[in-house]
């Protein structure tokens, strides 16, 4: 018995200190078909490491060395994707990042004996992305359906003050995984931790050294010769070191209205607090936005590139005769450079070719435009300024820094009020904004230094209303005329969706999205006019508008209209409920009943309000005649509702879905 404790004892043991190495790659690992607790996931992540420390150079000093190491196992053909990797880098003429790969191996299962293959130089790509920033791909060799692939890449940057950030939570499953920063006791980092699982911490210290050569040359002077004198002295200090560990993480899985998963990801980052070194001052960077807007404002991509005049000044100057008032200058110049410029895709803060060139050729990135369109309001004597903005893509900071932002328009004061552009978008109004930089807040900043929080959600609230009038016939088929009316931010996701897009595609996907709608005739107006509502008039016919059963047809007054799914499935949710933009939908729906048949009953209205005023929902039907007229009203009236009303949010949706799923019941006379 006491053996058996024994054993028993230090297989526990054994299992608690599990080592997570690359090359140990297993039968039963390659043999497992699905993950033990997300059977549905097609790949997962069975361990993941990642380790930060400094390394002295006599030529460089510190240099930050960041290793990762990765071991995933593919389940299913969806999972392929996750043996690839990207990494981004930093290099410029004056700095650069220098990135290696090693360890990368695919393993296989033939025939019951492993192997595995190596990455080959063609699996590995180096892309530049601007003129500072490039990425190093690698495509695994030889990944299947079961296949193990790890590889280990390592970081050297010369930016010692910045750590780079460490994701635990992935898309797929986590069955374990760590960060380690070991940092000379000279760099003090804050931990800033996201999302909603706490990592296990482990602290220490260890002594370190670092040893200096130095040479000397000197002579007797003549013709004597010039003698090298080396020397070496040895400095000693403290590393500390700091473990995050995290197991057994499930999936983040996408949700309904969300803007950026990768804000909710578990994860951590670092804020570099102040360096010390030896008898040196001590260097704090206790950074606030303003600092960070200071900064990037100083910067010659930006600040300098805001300043230039020249190359616009004769054309503004044609295009502003006649021009009086400020808000007529504001719309021309807006809609000129919306319409001259074509944004090349890229995003960023800094110009990449310059204004001038940007100019000349027609096309630039998103600095370029807004800034060009910001010193050309200035010129108009108009109060234009940058505003600084992350874009949803881009995850929202956790502190100052120079990273936080990716992105950059304009705001203009017009009437006492800020008025938000963004010339990238040939849909784009003012206060309309693309999509992408709809998140959050950004940093308005002035050429003083000074700055200030911008609130970037809307809060007016985006309208469409649908008229349709029809009739129903004794088969159950239903045809009319519908007018649909897109406003504000619904007219911008109309025109962006559709633009481009010739009028038969877009019939043929309307018709697929409502099996049995058939649309006839069809106008569009005001597609390119900016300043009216979107409006869309059609003929339709639609078959599967009613159910006939006996004498009787059970007919759903909201047609193809109808919401038959609650888009909140989950229990619970940690994470808040991202709408983009408040609005309101409005049905004003008139249907005739078929001759022969009366109406037996009709459902009864409702009116339903969430707390806070989140929102509303209004249904009222009514017999007129011969005539079934109902209007539905549905506000929601915040672009993003926190999480801790998701219950409220849960059930007002599966309340209006039974509503809106409730039957007219005519009967045959």
């Amino acid at each position: 018995m006491k053996k058996l404790f024994t054993i028993l004892f230090f297989c526990s043991l054994a299992m608690g200190a599990q080592e997570y190495k690359l090359g140990n790659v297993t039968k039963t690992e390659l043999e497992e078909k699905a993950h033990p607790k997300d059977v549905s996931a097609p790949a997962a992540i069975l361990f993941s490491k990642c380790d930060n420390y400094m390394v002295y150079s006599d030529q460089k000093g510190f240099l930050l060395y960041t290793d990762v190491e990765m071991k995933i196992k593919i389940y299913a053909k969806e999972g392929l994707e996750y043996a690839n990797k990207t990494i981004s880098y930093y290099n410029s003429v004056s700095d650069n990042e220098v990135v290696t790969i090693s360890k990368a191996y695919t393993y296989n299962l033939v025939n019951g004996k492993i192997e595995k293959a190596k990455l080959k130089n063609e699996g590995e790509f180096t892309e530049m992305v601007n003129k500072s920033w490039k990425t190093k791909k690698i495509m695994m060799p030889d990944v299947k359906e079961g296949s193990i692939v790890e590889y280990k890449y390592t970081i050297i940057s010369p930016f010692i003050s910045v750590l780079p950030d460490w994701r635990f939570q992935q898309e797929i499953p986590v069955n374990h995984s760590e960060l380690t920063t070991r940092m000379p006791e000279y760099f003090l980092f804050n931990p800033n931790f996201r999302g909603y699982f706490t990592p296990e911490v482990s602290k220490s210290r260890a002594s370190k050294s670092v040893t200096f050569m130095s040479k000397e040359r000197s002579s007797n002077g003549g013709f004597s010769a010039t003698k090298t004198t080396f020397s070496s002295d040895k400095l000693d200090y403290m590393e500390d070191s700091s473990v995050y560990k995290l197991n057994d993480l499930p999936a983040l899985k996408d949700e309904s209205y969300v803007s950026n998963m990768d804000n909710y990801a578990a994860g951590v980052e670092h804020e570099i607090n102040m360096i010390k070194y030896p008898n040196q001052p001590v260097k704090s960077f206790s950074n606030s936005w303003e600092d960070v807007a200071k900064a990037i404002y100083q910067n010659e991509d930006f600040g300098t590139e805001l300043k230039k005049t020249g190359y616009f000044e004769e054309d503004i100057n044609a295009l502003l005769t006649g021009l009086t008032t400020p808000e007529q200058k504001a719309a021309a110049i807006f809609n000129f450079v919306k319409s001259t410029m074509n944004w090349n895709s890229n995003n960023g803060y800094s110009c990449d070719a310059g204004v001038k060139k940007a100019y000349k050729e027609k096309v630039g990135n998103v600095a370029e435009i807004n800034l060009m369109l910001t010193a050309m309001l200035r010129y108009a004597n108009l109060e234009a300024n940058p505003v600084l903005v992350s874009t949803r893509s881009h995850k929202v900071a956790l502190f100052p820094s120079h990273s936080a932002f990716n992105y950059v328009i304009s705001g203009v004061k017009l009437s006492g009020s800020l008025v938000l552009l963004d010339a990238t978008s040939k849909s784009a109004m003012p206060n309309v904004l693309p999509i992408r930089a709809v998140n959050w807040a950004g940093r308005l900043i002035k050429d003083n230094g000074a700055s200030e929080s911008v609130e970037l959600v809307p809060k007016t609230i985006s309208k469409e209303s649908i008229s349709m009038t029809a009739t129903l016939d004794n088969t159950g088929k239903m045809s009319g005329k519908v007018r649909d009316l897109y406003h504000d931010y619904n007219a911008y996701v109309f025109r962006e969706n559709n633009a481009g897009v010739n009028k038969d595609s877009y019939l043929e996907k309307m018709e697929r999205k409502h099996k049995g709608l058939e649309v006839g005739e069809y106008k569009l107006t005001n597609e390119k006019d900016l300043a009216k509502p979107v409006m869309e008039e059609y003929d339709f016919s639609y078959t599967n508008a009613a159910e006939i059963i006996g004498d009787k047809i059970y007919l759903n007054p909201l047609l193809y209209f109808t919401s038959t799914e609650n888009p909140f499935k989950q229990e619970k949710r940690e994470y808040p409920v991202d709408f983009v933009f408040p609005h309101e939908d409005k049905y004003m729906i008139n249907i005739g009943v078929p001759d022969g048949f009366v109406i037996e009953s009709l459902p009864k209205p409702v009116v339903l309000s969430m707390e806070e005023n989140l929102g509303s929902f209004k249904y009222t039907i009514q017999q007129q005649g011969k005539n079934i007229q109902l209007m539905v009203i549905s506000n929601i009236n915040y672009g993003t509702v926190p999480a801790n009303y998701y219950e409220t949010l849960k059930d007002f949706f599966q309340k209006v879905i039974e509503k809106q799923n409730e039957k007219v019941v005519l009967k045959k006379v």
